[in-house]
């Protein structure tokens, strides 16, 4: 019999489980979605109690953020992560631990809208912004796994910056688009695009800047690798 995983997406602000067999990791049954835990004991607990009721061995999880084996090394949107090494604070459980953006690059490759392709870049606009680059049919992590993450880029020289976030994130992530809906008086930015998408003039111009600001982004990224495809996942804002 096969083993049990628990699959985890977690993201800065939502967390994803669902539960595969070892022997067909690809059919994943979902087991829900919860706002994401903010602090420590709580992000262990939940873990713990779902592997628990589950009856996993083997936990396979995602993150926003720089791992290096079985430990998380940087999450700026969950820092309470910094330096927690899940298969320490999970005895007896086999874990799998990587940035959610490259391996969600990898799921696209295998079975997505990336499928047979060895060069492709993914973007993933959440409360963050993740991406991942695979060129000749590798992910490109650099010496220090955060190769790539084009939510870091910057396209104007006055911005003072900051340690948790990068510029394209300050402009066109999941938090920026809510800003931006709210200024207008729609509920965040979701209600925002889906205006945007019916033809809403205030909308379109409130979404103007951040897409701008993307596509600047994106254009350049395009110079990085030679993808063969486009195309669009689930919407995650």
């Amino acid at each position: 019999m096969s083993d049990i995983i628990l699959a985890i997406d977690l993201g800065g602000t939502r967390y994803r489980a669902g539960r595969a067999l070892a022997g067909d990791p690809a059919a994943i049954e979902p087991l829900g979605e919860w706002p994401a835990p903010m602090t420590r004991p709580a992000f262990l607990e939940m873990v713990t109690s779902q592997l628990a009721e589950i009856g996993a061995t083997r936990l396979g999880i995602g993150v926003p953020g720089l791992a290096s084996g079985t430990t998380c090394r940087w999450v700026p949107n969950l820092p309470y992560l910094d330096g927690l090494d899940l298969a320490a604070a999970l005895p007896g459980i086999a874990v799998g631990l990587g940035n959610d953006a490259q391996l969600a690059l990898l799921a696209e490759v295998s079975a997505g809208s990336a499928r047979g392709l060895s060069d492709a870049i993914l973007l993933a606009i959440g409360t963050g912004i993740g991406s991942a680059v695979m060129a000749g049919g590798r992910i490109v992590a650099g010496s220090g796994g955060g190769a790539c993450s084009f939510g870091w880029a910057a396209a104007d020289l006055a911005d003072p910056g900051e340690d948790r976030s990068g510029w394209l994130e300050r402009q066109a992530s999941g938090r920026a688009l809510d800003a931006a809906a709210k200024a207008i008086g729609l509920a965040g930015g979701t209600a925002l695009v889906d205006a945007a998408r019916a033809g809403d003039a205030a909308a379109l111009q409130a979404l103007a800047p951040p897409m701008q600001a993307l596509g600047t982004a994106l254009a350049g990224a395009g110079g990085v690798d030679e993808g063969g495809a486009a195309g669009q996942s689930d919407r995650l804002c």
